[in-house]
């Protein structure tokens, strides 16, 4: 496996963004992204784009079932073109609740929904290029009409690359098979991403005879560092919390059963759905949050990391705010 890219997150659209992504660039940083939790994930790209000339640029992740496939299509054109292709359409489900409660969009089959979107989307691509006449018909999304006046042409950078996020096995398996990248979910190991996520790609790889090799494994570790011991232990408990946290979804519960915490992921489970969130840190081990999270002083951490993920993944998040430490040595 080549050389591990290293990549940080940027801030929303801000009055630090440019700054920030600015900042990675002249620290050396493969690749900045963008997450879309209480802010939009696109917004911050021309900023981006403006502020830096080689260090690529994504979404980490946007969300696909908000947004028709079209309109992902044509701001992913857009950011393309201005980034001068170096921008990276990085695409997740979220989960039922949130679609549901927060969004208000169905959800239905996701899996095989998400499969439509990266397949709509290299289609609208098609399109865009003049390779196509518009003709997708899927069980969730359907396209087929595209006039003059709403079609962009095509652009001096027509191959977006598309990640998606994956947890279980049939949109890790998709990543393989359709996309050119899995942006892996915090809430992993090395050993988990060797044993299960990379055979997984490599799986739906060669059901379109592909390789591994033509999928860029992106890792985002929970990271435990500080320039003193203070600060070392406020941010295990932080991470300690966030294992918490998402050890309490049965979503993630395989990433525990692999490791023989499948016990404890019940546990966080119950506490969560009483409401009692104060107890759940408190369950999870030392020796689970050194096997989750990269420890380390900021000077060591990035060969920490080379040493966990070395091998499995292609790209690592690191955290912008220490890069003067670890991208300097």
């Amino acid at each position: 496996m080549s050389t591990i890219r290293i990549d940080a997150n940027v801030p929303h659209l801000s009055t630090e963004t440019g700054d920030a992504a600015e900042r990675a660039e002249e620290l050396s940083f493969d690749g900045v992204w963008t997450a879309e939790t209480d802010h939009d994930a696109f917004l911050p790209h021309p900023i981006i784009a403006d502020r830096t000339e080689r260090i690529q640029q994504g979404t980490r992740i946007a969300l696909a079932f908000t947004r028709s496939p079209m309109a992902l299509a044509y701001t992913a054109w857009d950011l393309a073109q201005y980034s001068n292709g170096r921008f990276v359409l990085g695409l997740g489900t979220q989960v039922k609740g949130h679609n549901e409660r927060r969004f208000s969009v169905d959800w239905e089959s996701p899996g095989p929904r998400l499969r439509e979107v990266v397949e709509s989307l290299r289609h609208i691509f098609d399109v865009f290029r003049g390779e196509a006449e518009l003709d997708y018909e899927g069980d969730h999304y359907s396209f087929s009409l595209m006039t003059e006046t709403f079609d962009p042409g095509p652009i001096d950078y027509p191959d977006v690359p598309i990640y998606i996020a994956g947890v279980n096995e049939y949109n890790i398996r998709l990543a393989g098979e359709l996309c050119d990248g899995l942006a892996m979910h915090p809430f992993n190991t090395p050993a988990y991403a060797s044993d299960v996520i990379a055979p997984t790609v490599a799986e739906g790889a060669d059901r379109a005879d592909r390789s591994l090799e033509d999928v860029a494994l992106s890792a985002s570790p929970f990271v435990v560092t500080g320039a003193t011991e203070d600060e070392m232990d406020r941010s295990r408990e932080e991470v300690r919390r966030r294992i918490a946290f998402y050890g309490s979804t049965r979503t993630y519960h395989d990433v525990l059963e692999h490791h023989g915490w499948g016990s404890i992921g019940e546990e966080l489970h119950d506490l969560s759905r009483d409401q009692r969130w104060e107890e759940m840190a408190d369950r999870v081990t030392d020796e689970m949050v050194a096997t989750f999270a990269i420890e380390a002083p900021p000077e060591d951490l990035l060969d920490r990391a080379r040493d966990a993920y070395g091998g499995i993944a292609d790209r690592l998040v690191l955290p912008l705010d220490q890069g003067e430490a670890f991208m300097n040595e």
